[in-house]
């Protein structure tokens, strides 16, 4: 299963259009999946409870899709650092592989098996699995994000999150990008007037979307594992359809590292454009390079 096309820019904006004008549904007809999903969350009526933790669900690649497992599992090694680093310990993380890697001895991460032995990137049916496996793994409202084994979360998030109660959830619009090649590490935000070529960090990087999620309402479970089927440009437009716009986070959340040798993005011939952003936009401050690199374990 291939990931899910994103659906035209057009249609997104003629559906937006006409739930805020008919104030309920989407066009009834010719919805992918995920708008679908997104038209019955909208309609749930399901009292909005207190988030009382963060779920992350990292799909890891399998050993038999890499050259170096070793230098895979070190690397989601340090993402799990960069939670349990977290001064709030409200938080679960569960690893999705064919091959059960080296966990931390920490009750708040677990493993998921995986055994679809269809060919090529699975990573977005390991996404499916881990969505649908929900309904076990959530047993109170939280926040559920999708976060890739490479990347890190900068500390302080869970705390942001649990702290300012966003209804819907919340979009890592300014965020960091390095360049494990050279170490150079760049801010991702929203274009500013000295630098309308930046994007926001939504943009770049899947890690990047964390929806409020209630275990009690199936339409929520089901929107999650239809949402994580397409690329991360998609989520703000579904999360907006679905009734659960998200607020950006306050500060630089999540660090999303290029060029460390096993990257997907690379494969595919889609990372050149990134590392010339982190050439462009390269932090060269020493305070703040000092500051960064004591929110994430670099």
């Amino acid at each position: 299963m291939a990931q899910v096309p994103a659906v035209p820019k057009l249609t997104r904006a003629w559906h937006l259009l006409r739930t805020r004008l008919a104030g309920d549904t989407a066009p009834a007809t010719g919805l992918a999946a995920s708008e679908r999903a997104a038209v019955s969350l909208r309609t749930a009526d399901t009292p909005r409870k207190t988030a009382e933790h963060v779920m992350f669900l990292i799909p890891l690649v399998s050993a038999h899709h890499v050259g170096d497992w070793q230098s895979v599992t070190a690397r989601l090694r340090t993402t799990l650092d960069s939670f349990t680093a977290q001064d709030n310990p409200n938080w679960r993380a569960v690893v999705c592989c064919q091959n059960q890697p080296d966990l931390p001895d920490d009750p708040r991460i677990s493993y998921l098996p995986f055994d679809d032995p269809a060919p090529g990137n699975d990573k977005w049916r390991k996404l499916r699995v881990l969505a649908e496996a929900l309904s076990r793994l959530a047993d109170r409202p939280g926040y559920v994000m999708s976060f890739d084994a490479d990347d890190l979360l900068g500390q302080g998030t869970v705390t942001e999150m649990l702290a300012r109660q966003a209804a819907g959830g919340y979009l890592v619009r300014s965020g960091l990008v390095m360049d494990a090649a050279t170490g150079d590490i760049a801010r991702a935000d929203r274009p500013g007037l000295t630098t309308p070529l930046r994007k926001p960090f939504w943009k770049l990087c899947g890690s990047c979307a964390a929806l409020y999620h209630d275990p009690a309402n199936p339409a929520s479970t089901r929107f999650i594992a239809e949402m994580t089927q397409h690329e991360h440009r998609m989520f703000p437009y579904l999360a907006t359809l679905a009734g659960q716009r998200l607020d950006p986070l306050h500060r630089p959340s999540v660090l999303y590292m290029l060029n460390h040798g096993e990257n997907f993005g690379a494969r595919r011939g889609r990372v050149g454009y990134k590392t010339r952003f982190v050439q462009r936009y390269r932090i060269t401050d020493p305070d703040r390079l000092r500051t960064i690199r004591q929110e994430f374990p670099i």
